[in-house]
């Protein structure tokens, strides 16, 4: 897995105000845990951008005041009106213990019903592994290169290396969706009577003892009715 490197500060006091002083700032109060300590720092917001606004993943190197320490980004919180980071954790890696991570899905071939004038939806861009950090990929491969019109492939179909797949098997990773002109023209198709569909019967079976010169079943009873009148 690829890798970025981020240095931190050490906070000397926390709080929401120390917290609030540190975002005017252009900083971001981060936390790292998982090792032997947790750990409650500062990093600049510009070296998130790398990390944060990306569909890669990656394992981060953190130095932390000359402190090394190996470790991929947990969890992460922005404001809800101005999309600013406001806090960042960070879950260090141990080499015997593993860990659950997002990892990106990369569709690979094209899909006959792409070709035939379909649109390939992606339903699941990531799926939740879990493995230890030397086993985490930096993508997953699916190959689309089966799916016709109206087909999904799904998680139960990716073939695990090394990692364990967390969603459900059934989630649709995505789909070949399709396109409205084609639907209409199968209505279309539908709709259309046959000279053989008009013979059929009222259950949608042609009356194969019915002759052309036969009475419907009404008009006879009505007949038969009229005669034992006279």
């Amino acid at each position: 897995m690829k890798k970025l490197e981020i240095i931190g500060f050490k906070r000397a006091n926390l709080g929401k105000t120390e917290s609030k002083k540190l975002r005017l700032e252009t900083n971001v109060p981060c936390v790292l845990y998982g090792g032997k300590e947790q750990t409650h720092f500062h990093t600049p917001a510009f070296l998130f951008r790398d990390l944060v606004y990306t569909p890669e993943v990656h394992i981060v190197d953190l130095t932390i005041e000359g402190k090394k320490h190996e470790c991929i980004m947990q969890d992460i919180q922005f404001d809800p009106v101005n999309d600013q980071i406001l806090h960042v954790d960070f879950l260090e890696l141990i080499a015997d213990k593993p860990v659950t991570m997002d990892i990106p899905v990369k569709f690979m071939g094209v899909a006959p019903g792409v070709m035939q004038g379909g649109k390939l939806m992606v339903k699941l861009p990531k799926v939740t592994v879990k493995a230890l950090p030397k086993n985490l990929p930096d993508f997953i491969e699916v190959d689309v290169t089966m799916l016709d019109l109206g087909k999904s492939v799904r998680v139960g179909d990716i073939v695990p290396k090394n990692y364990t797949i967390l969603n459900s098997p059934t989630l649709p990773l995505a789909s070949v969706q399709i396109p409205r002109a084609l639907k209409l023209e199968d209505e279309t198709a539908t709709a259309v009577v046959t000279p053989e569909a008009a013979a059929a019967g009222a259950d949608g079976k042609p009356a194969a003892d019915a002759k052309p010169g036969d009475k419907k079943p009404e008009a006879a009873k009505e007949e038969k009715g009229g005669k034992d009148k006279k």
